[in-house]
């Protein structure tokens, strides 16, 4: 199916840096490089979780694996200058809502200034590459229209973790203007886009006060859980969709870089916007086992009700659509975590799901 597949013969020895491989998306997308035959580079604070994908699937095995902070811009020229990658996905971020609330400075100083230190260091080694800034579906300013926003909608956040996400796309779009102008790409040959994508879900996540970690682990412990906002709708997604959407424009704008420079989104299709009570319901079928939780009685902090994407842009200019509907992609999510409890080998099973999501 032209446009749904990503390329081997394009990503084999391609030089990825790719900032967050310690994260959930992060080590699925590192897996995925290794198999495709990339030569990957991660950049990582720290490993977030405990337990972690990275460490389960022994992700380092295959990639040179560095630990060392975004903020720190002298250490990650270093890095730029030591390995000149062709290709930086940059997804290091303080990514949970919850935790902005605690800790706004550090959100904020991530996700801001993690983001202009990326670009500064790639305008400072002066290679030509493609850059890739991977933000969130929170960094809209909120409407909770059902209309879906679209890539030219402004930018906001209501709380520290959306703004931090709006404000990393606008030092995008502004060092995109101001030193990676389209209109001058034969001259500093640098591709520079955003990626929005949000909900999303698959086997490895251990984030804590996130639906399908916390489900997760009340199936497996036998625990009660605590939902916050049964009601909430969002566009869930198989974590290897949106990621199937960084690496098709990555390979575009390798090729055509100024068509492509902009922010696409990644999201599902409309019949897979659900609210979370669905997926517990769901869950709980496919487990063969009732979920139990209750409603958390204090809602601290305020959250949308209602998000979905527009992503005509996508499947119109890169070809992309989604190819696994919900229920699929948590048959998916119960069978790794299935796995994972009856201590099966990870790193083989998250393979096999590339590789059947691959040949699909």
């Amino acid at each position: 199916m032209e446009g749904m597949v990503v390329s081997s013969a394009f990503w084999k020895g391609k030089k990825v840096l790719l900032t967050g491989h310690t994260g959930f998306k992060g080590s699925w997308l590192s897996l995925w490089l290794q198999k495709l035959h990339a030569h990957v580079i991660g950049f990582s604070k720290d490993i977030p979780t405990k337990p972690s994908l990275f460490e389960l699937c022994n992700v380092e095995d295959g990639m040179t694996s560095i630990l060392g902070d975004i903020r720190d811009i002298e250490f990650f020229k270093k890095i730029m200058l030591e390995h000149k990658p062709e290709i930086i996905i940059h997804m290091a971020a303080q990514s949970l809502v919850h935790k902005s609330y605690i800790d706004p400075i550090e959100t904020l100083s991530t996700n801001i200034m993690g983001t202009a230190n990326v670009l500064e260091a790639v305008r400072g080694t002066a290679n030509a590459c493609v850059v890739i800034n991977v933000t969130s579906d929170k960094c809209y300013e909120t409407k909770e229209s059902v209309s879906g926003y679209k890539e030219t909608d402004p930018m906001g956040g209501y709380d520290p973790y959306s703004s931090s996400k709006g404000c990393a796309e606008l030092v995008t779009s502004s060092f995109r203007d101001s030193f990676f102008n389209p209109a001058y790409y034969n001259k500093h040959g640098v591709a520079l886009a955003s990626v929005r994508a949000g909900n999303i879900i698959g086997g490895g996540d251990w984030a804590s006060n996130r639906l399908i970690p916390d489900i997760m682990n009340g199936l497996i412990e036998n625990q009660i859980i605590k939902i916050r906002n049964p009601l909430s709708v969002r566009p869930w997604q198989f974590v290897l969709e949106p990621l199937r959407g960084y690496l098709m424009l990555a390979e575009k704008l390798w090729h055509e870089g100024p068509q492509y420079m902009s922010a696409w989104n990644f999201g599902p299709n409309d019949e897979d916007i659900k609210p979370v009570s669905w997926i517990i319901e769901k869950i709980s079928q496919k487990w063969g086992k009732n979920v139990n939780w209750k409603l958390e009685d204090s809602k601290k902090y305020h959250e949308i009700n209602y998000l979905k994407l527009d992503c005509s842009k996508a499947k119109m200019k890169l070809g992309w659509h989604p190819k696994m509907n919900l229920e699929r992609s948590i048959e998916w999510v119960v069978h790794w975590y299935k796995q994972f409890e009856k201590k099966q080998d990870i790193r083989k099973i998250t393979e096999e799901q590339i590789d059947d999501y691959s040949s699909q």
